[in-house]
C-alpha cells in the first residue's frame, strides 16, 4: 500500500523537517496508523494544542492535493516507506519524512552515491582538482550529489552532467524555484543527462536561510562518502561533514594548497580531526570497493546509528537522556524543558555546532538560540567561537 499520502499529511500536521513526525511514529506502525491513531480522542488529549488544532483542520484530502499538483508539474512525491525512497536516508535521527523529486529518482538508490562540498568562492586550485576528481568518478559510475550553489557544487554537478552521469541537486527550497538563479540555466542540462533535483520542501517554498542547514543532513545521509574540496572554518561544508560522521560515512578531504591560507582552514581542522587525505581517486574507489562486501543491513549496523530507523533513534534519544540526567544534579535537569533536555543530550564531550543540534532536532535558529541560552543560564553548557556548544 502506497502511504506517501499519509506521510504528507504528517509534514503538514507537525512540519517539515520535524522530530516530533518520529516522535509520534514511535507509538505506530505505519503512517496510516498514525493519521488514524492520532486523530483518536486519546491521543487529541495528549497533543499540544497547536498540534491539536493541526490535526483537526488538516485533512487527508489536503495531501492528496499537494501530491496531484506535483504530480502535474512532473514532480514526484516520494514517502518515507515509499520502494524508492534511499534506504541509507532511514538510518538517521530526523530523515525527511517526503522527499519532491523532479527527474531520475532511480538514481537515489545507488550503491556509488558521494558528495561533493565547498565553498561558493572557490579558489581556482580547488575548482580543478573538483573538476578533476568528479569527473573522474562519474567515469567510473559514481552518482554525485552536492547543493547546486556556485563555485564547488555547481562544478560537480556539471563534472557529471558532461559525461552523461547521474548527479542529484539538493535544493533548500523547492525543486521549481529559480534559486541560485545562475545556476538554473543548467538545470535542464542536469535533468536531460539523468539528474535529480531533491527537496524535503513542497514547490513555491522560498530557500530561506534556516532551511540550509537541515539540508546539509541530506546531502549527508544520501551518500556513502563525502569530498570537501574547500573550506574555511566556518564553512557550511563543515556540517556537511559533521554529519557525514556521525551518520558513519567515510569523509575525504583535499589538502589545502596553502595551509597558511584562511580559505582552508576548514581543510585543515578536518584532517587533523581524523579526515582522509584524498589525493587520488584510488582512495575512494578502494573504501568504495570495501562496501561491496556489506548487504545495506549490515553496512548501517557497522554505521554509528547502528542500524537503526528513524523511529528506533528517536527512542534511543530517550535513552541519552536518562543516561544525562545521571550526569548532572537531579534537580537541575528536571527544571530542564524538554527541548533543552535534548539539546543537552546531544552535547558531548566534545563541542557541538548550533547548526549540527538544530538540523539533529528539527528547530529553527530563533528557537534553538533561545533554548541555547536558557541553557547557559543554567551554567550546565557554555559557548565558544564559531557557534559551537560544550558541557560544563
Amino acid at each position: 500500500m502506497d502511504e506517501t499520502k499519509y506521510w504528507v499529511w504528517l509534514t503538514m500536521v507537525f512540519g517539515i523537517g520535524s522530530m516530533r513526525i518520529w516522535e509520534a511514529m514511535c507509538l505506530f506502525e505505519s503512517a496510516i496508523d498514525a493519521y488514524n491513531g492520532l486523530k483518536s480522542e486519546f491521543m487529541l488529549k495528549r497533543l499540544k494544542p497547536k498540534e491539536k488544532d493541526k490535526i483537526l483542520s488538516t485533512s487527508i484530502e489536503q495531501a492528496v492535493s499537494l501530491i496531484e499538483q506535483h504530480t502535474k508539474n512532473g514532480v514526484k512525491t516520494v514517502g518515507y516507506s515509499s520502494d524508492e525512497y534511499p534506504v541509507q536516508m532511514r538510518h538517521i535521527m530526523n530523515p525527511p519524512a517526503v522527499l519532491y523529486c523532479k527527474g531520475n529518482v532511480s538514481c537515489m538508490r545507488s550503491r556509488k552515491i558521494i558528495t561533493a562540498v565547498g565553498t561558493r568562492n572557490a579558489s581556482e586550485y580547488s575548482l580543478r582538482v573538483t573538476e578533476d576528481v568528479c569527473t573522474r568518478l562519474a567515469l567510473a559510475g559514481f552518482v554525485i550529489v552536492s547543493g547546486f550553489a556556485v563555485g564547488i557544487d555547481i562544478t560537480a554537478h556539471l563534472s557529471a552532467s558532461r559525461n552523461k552521469s547521474p548527479t542529484i541537486c539538493v535544493m533548500g527550497g523547492g525543486v521549481d524555484i529559480d534559486y541560485p538563479r545562475e545556476n538554473f540555466v543548467y538545470r535542464d542540462k542536469i535533468l536531460n543527462n539523468n539528474g535529480l533535483f531533491i527537496s524535503e520542501y513542497p514547490m513555491g517554498t522560498r530557500p530561506l536561510p534556516q532551511n540550509f542547514p537541515k539540508r546539509n543532513r541530506i546531502l549527508s545521509a544520501i551518500s556513502y562518502a563525502t569530498i570537501v574540496f574547500e573550506a574555511s572554518d566556518m564553512s557550511g561544508s563543515l556540517i556537511t561533514a559533521g554529519l557525514s560522521a556521525e551518520y558513519g560515512r567515510e569523509v575525504f578531504c583535499i589538502p589545502p594548497s596553502n595551509i597558511l591560507s584562511k580559505k582552508y582552514s576548514g581543510n585543515s581542522m578536518l584532517i587533523r580531526d581524523g579526515a582522509e587525505m584524498l589525493f587520488d581517486c584510488d582512495d575512494i574507489f578502494a573504501y568504495f570497493s570495501s562496501l561491496e562486501e556489506y548487504t545495506e543491513e549490515e553496512f548501517f549496523s557497522e554505521s554509528n546509528y547502528h542500524g537503526n530507523t528513524a523511529s528506533e533513534n528517536a527512542v534511543s534519544e530517550s535513552s541519552t537522556e536518562e543516561i544525562s540526567t545521571k550526569i548532572i544534579s537531579s534537580d537541575s535537569f528536571e527544571q530542564l524543558t524538554e527541548v533543552q533536555k535534548k539539546i543537552y543530550s546531544i552535547i558531548g564531550s566534545e563541542p557541538v555546532h548550533a547548526d549540527v543540534i538544530a538540523v539533529r532536532l528539527g528547530l529553527d535558529a530563533e528557537e534553538l538560540f533561545f533554548e541555547l541560552t536558557e541553557l547557559e543560564m543554567t551554567g550546565l553548557i557554555r559557548s565558544l567561537p564559531g557557534k559551537m556548544y560544550e558541557k560544563i
